[in-house]
């Protein structure tokens, strides 16, 4: 599993180090997050939904289908936003309600 900081993206808020289960990512000086342990990422997706800037993306790679895509996620009020990226270059939008996500 593995995921990529944009640093021009980052607004140093810190909340997808607070949230990251495997305590891989870090804040750097500038207070920018990054990645200290890639290889230990378990690919919870934790810190995608945390970002608010969609400054963090998630390899999908041929491990898990993904064949080099990517994606993630932007929060607009209760509204999440998954955006994957294939390699092709389609890009498909799943829409995630937070008031419903856990209803049954």
């Amino acid at each position: 599993m593995s995921i990529i900081i944009n640093q021009q993206s980052c607004i140093s808020c810190g909340k997808c180090v607070a949230i990251c289960p495997g305590n891989i990512l870090g804040k750097s000086d500038t207070g920018k997050a990054y990645v200290k342990y890639p290889k230990d990422c378990w690919g919870c997706t934790s810190c995608l939904k945390e970002c608010k800037t969609g400054a963090i993306k998630y390899y999908l790679g041929a491990d898990i289908g993904g064949r080099g895509g990517y994606l993630y996620t932007k929060r607009e009020k209760e509204q999440l936003y998954w955006f994957i990226c294939k390699p092709d270059g389609e890009h498909v939008c799943i829409t995630v309600d937070g008031t419903q996500a856990n209803r049954y």
